[in-house]
């Protein structure tokens, strides 16, 4: 690792900033050192996001310093950030697709020639000199918009490295990563820290951040409540800074299990790449599902709830054959998806909270044809309640909610129609720690009344945390079902990634 000096290339001191009815940020300090990476966490609402914003030139601080090399700067717009060196990837990225890779990396600082003609010669060039920097093999003449996410987010890093950026920000990067894309942003990023860059790294993903980072700086309520050195590099350290208190167990795991079948697949195949698979579900159970991205975890689920066509095989729920063409067939049989997606597939953003968790079972609140209001609120404002929603969230819009508020109210969505078969896509994907904390809790509560649960998580230490069994997924196929006591992290991997053979599938 390279060594840095002891003074901070960027220097926040006491920064406050207040929007109206939220002190957002409240005397914020953090120091962040040439050649090295610097985790900043939080649960959501902690004041991450704005402490970005300010960094990034989008809003001023009320008051408090922030500082280049020792030297007290104005960061008053995004332009002005980035002249002075500051380069933020959010989540939402800033590439335009109908543009090429080499366009968007040197977007808004195209070279000139005479007369102000563009360059293409000398763009192209310096974008193959960036990428072969960054070892990233892309074509710069390559049409943005036929890129994988992965090379997207890609993108985004050159485009800081070639406006010699002294400080990256980079905003839960790896949300729709797979794992060897993670290992390859994560080896980007190391090589960067090596040449000297400041790097800032958001993520909810624990077991990311302390695999990568050199200090974290921990946010609560506006507040820096760990600074950089204070907290060592570890998942339970930084999980019990967070939420403010001992945490004896990441995932509160109960056994729940009972030997009733409550859904049988057997060697079913889809049209979207499901291959010839078979599993059952207890009542009371956690199944897991994991593989690598692309392994055909999502496409088993879509095709358990309608959205893709069968092609062959069998559904029993209670022992008795369904046949589920639509989502409507498979809610009507008692089967549930919280997507993978929840801004894009799971919820309606026109839509408060309580409309949206009434949405799967209008028919209940209807007399002919007419909405029952008085019975909406009564059951939606109970099940708010009971999921700990927070308060007042069922008459907000979901788009001022938390993430975890916005799981809440998908998952309140599906247990309001009695769904026997809940489908877990993700479902802490983006949400903090706390959020987190509540799902497990929810999927213990959930099995525990007698729900079956089919768990989709990229997470391995959740997957094996809080699954009662494990399908490792690989091209469409199910390959093996073991218990978690049976498997590790490194087995989840080398299941997933190996070539997959017929002969060594098993399944119950």
């Amino acid at each position: 690792m390279t060594q840095s000096s002891d003074e901070p290339l960027w220097d926040v001191v006491e920064v406050s900033k207040a929007y109206p009815g939220v002190q957002a940020n409240d005397r914020v300090s953090i120091r962040l050192m040439a050649g090295r990476i610097h985790g900043l966490l939080g649960e959501n609402g902690c004041g991450k996001s704005t402490l970005i914003r300010l960094l990034s030139g989008v809003d001023r601080p009320d008051s408090g310093e922030i500082r280049l090399s020792g030297k007290a700067v104005t960061l008053d717009s995004p332009t002005g950030a980035r002249a002075l060196g500051v380069a933020t990837v959010f989540q939402e990225f800033s590439i335009v697709p109908s543009l090429t890779v080499a366009e968007n990396v040197f977007l808004g600082r195209w070279p000139r020639r005479a007369f102000g003609l563009i360059d293409w010669d000398t763009m192209r060039r310096r974008s193959r000199e960036v990428l072969a920097e960054l070892d990233i093999a892309l074509d710069p003449d390559a049409i943005t918009s036929t890129l994988s996410v992965a090379q997207q987010q890609l993108i985004e890093i050159a485009k800081a490295v070639a406006a010699d950026s002294r400080l990256i920000i980079l905003d839960e990067p790896t949300t729709a990563l797979g794992l060897e894309e993670i290992a390859q942003l994560h080896t980007l990023l190391r090589r960067m820290r090596a040449k000297g860059h400041a790097i800032l790294y958001v993520s909810h993903r624990l077991d990311e951040v302390t695999a990568l980072v050199d200090e974290v700086t921990i946010m609560r309520g506006g507040r820096v409540v760990s600074a950089a050195g204070n907290t060592a590099v570890q998942v339970d350290a930084i999980v019990s800074a967070m939420i403010g208190g001992d945490v004896k167990d990441h995932y509160p795991k109960e056994r729940n299990s009972r030997p009733e079948l409550v859904l049988e697949v057997k060697g079913i195949s889809s049209e979207a790449g499901v291959d010839d698979v078979s599993f059952s579900l207890h009542r009371g159970e956690v199944l897991g599902l994991g593989g690598v991205l692309g392994s055909g975890r999502t496409e088993i689920a879509r095709a358990l709830f309608g959205l893709d066509p069968l092609t062959a095989g069998q559904i029993r729920i209670d022992g008795r054959p369904v046949r589920i063409r639509t989502p409507a067939d498979a809610i009507r049989a008692g089967l549930a998806l919280v997507t993978e997606n929840r801004k894009t597939d799971g919820l309606f953003f026109n839509f408060d909270g309580r409309a949206n968790i009434s949405s799967a079972s209008l028919p209940r609140f209807s007399t002919f044809g007419f909405l029952n209001l008085r019975g909406e609120v009564a059951e939606t404002t109970a099940l708010a309640r009971q999921l700990e929603l927070s308060r007042g969230a069922e008459d907000k819009s979901v788009l001022h909610l938390s993430g975890g508020n916005q799981q809440k109210v998908v998952i309140a969505r599906w247990l309001l129609s009695n769904a026997r078969v809940l489908i877990l896509d993700e479902p802490t994907q983006g949400i903090d720690i706390g959020a987190k904390l509540a799902v497990y809790r929810l999927i213990n509560r959930l099995t525990a009344a007698g729900c079956a649960v089919m768990l989709i998580s990229s997470d391995h230490e959740e997957l094996l945390a809080m699954s009662d069994r494990i399908a490792v997924v690989q091209h469409g196929r199910v390959t093996d079902i073991r218990a978690p006591k049976d498997l590790t992290h490194a087995d989840l991997v080398r299941a997933a990634t190996t070539k997959d053979t017929p002969e060594g599938r098993t399944a119950a």
